[in-house]
This record gives C-alpha cells, sequence and structure tokens, in this order.
C-alpha cells in the first residue's frame, strides 16, 4: 500500500460523505458536497502525478483508480439527476454513464484477449475527465436553476461531447480487434 493507492481508496471514503453533505437539512449543504466532490476530485489528479513522480504505480492502483473515478463520478451524476429531475440534465448523465461501462467492458475484453495494450487511455479522456469534474463540482455547488448550476450544465454538455468523441477513439482502436472476435 503506497500514498496514490491510499489516496484512490480516501477518494472511496468520500462518497459517502459527499451523499450525506448533499442531502444533509443545511443551507450551506452544496457547498459542503460541491467542496467534498472538488476534494475527491484533486486526489484523482494527485494520486496519478504521485504514482508516476514516485515510481509507484502498481496494478492494484492501475485497477483501482479508474474504479474510483468512474464510481465517484456516477454517483454525483445519480444524485444531481435525482435533484434536478430534468431531462436536460439526464440525458448527458446518461451519456457519461453509459460510456462508462462500455469503455470499461470493452478493456476488460481487450485485456482477456492479450490486447489491453490497444485501449490505454488518451489525452481525450483526460480533458473529458476534467470538463466532469468541474462540471459536477458546479452543479452541486448551489440548487438547480442558479447561474452557477447554469454554468456546469453547459460544461455537463461538453463533458458528455468529450465523452463521445472519446469513446468512438476507443471503439475505433479496438475494432479490428473486435472484427477478428465477432
Amino acid at each position: 500500500m503506497n500514498i496514490p493507492n491510499l489516496l484512490t481508496l480516501f477518494r472511496l471514503v468520500l462518497i459517502p460523505f459527499i451523499l450525506i453533505a448533499y442531502y444533509w437539512p443545511s443551507e450551506s449543504r452544496f457547498l459542503w458536497a460541491s467542496g467534498l466532490f472538488m476534494l475527491a476530485a484533486a486526489t484523482d489528479w494527485l494520486d496519478g502525478f504521485l504514482a508516476r513522480k514516485l515510481n509507484q504505480t502498481t496494478a492494484f492502483g492501475a485497477f483501482l483508480d479508474p474504479v474510483a473515478d468512474k464510481v465517484t463520478v456516477a454517483v454525483a451524476l445519480v444524485v444531481l439527476v435525482e435533484s434536478y429531475s430534468e431531462l436536460w440534465l439526464t440525458v448527458p448523465a446518461i451519456i457519461i454513464i453509459s460510456r462508462e461501462i462500455v469503455i470499461s467492458a470493452l478493456r476488460e475484453w481487450m485485456a482477456e484477449t492479450g490486447k489491453g495494450a490497444h485501449v490505454a487511455v488518451s489525452y481525450i479522456g483526460k480533458v473529458k475527465t476534467t470538463m466532469q469534474m468541474g462540471s459536477i463540482v458546479f452543479l452541486l455547488a448551489t440548487p438547480p436553476g442558479t447561474l452557477i448550476a447554469t454554468l456546469g450544465l453547459v460544461m455537463l454538455y461538453a463533458a458528455a461531447a468529450l465523452t463521445l468523441w472519446s469513446m468512438m477513439l476507443y471503439l475505433s482502436a479496438a475494432w479490428s480487434h473486435l472484427k477478428k472476435d465477432m
């Protein structure tokens, strides 16, 4: 167990606290939930940075980091879909969550067939993750209908567009291997 892996586990531990903060009957609940989510997003960047800088990359970390990232984002999006209860937020949330399931399944299949290196994390994927995290920070920070929430929704649509783009890149990179096994 090293520092980057501990940070990743910490991100998972933060999830129930984000939920508690968001539903806590307090005027400051949105800011607390957003702040905790922002802390989780910061650990996503920090654990990767430290793993590379300290040469502490591990197979466990390579598995756990994307899981923690996807679970944190999915939980936040589900909470926001419930809170907003409108199609404008539900559609990009479905796109983002669906892409994560598809790409996770693709990576698992590629790893099982020995072709996992052909579906590495792309630059677009990193930009997508940053946009998702930023949009969720804004959406959690204030109740629906505020200017900040609207900015978060616009960013969420940008994240959904990047999500589709990165999914197409992953699928096209794996397509020749997929065709052989059909």
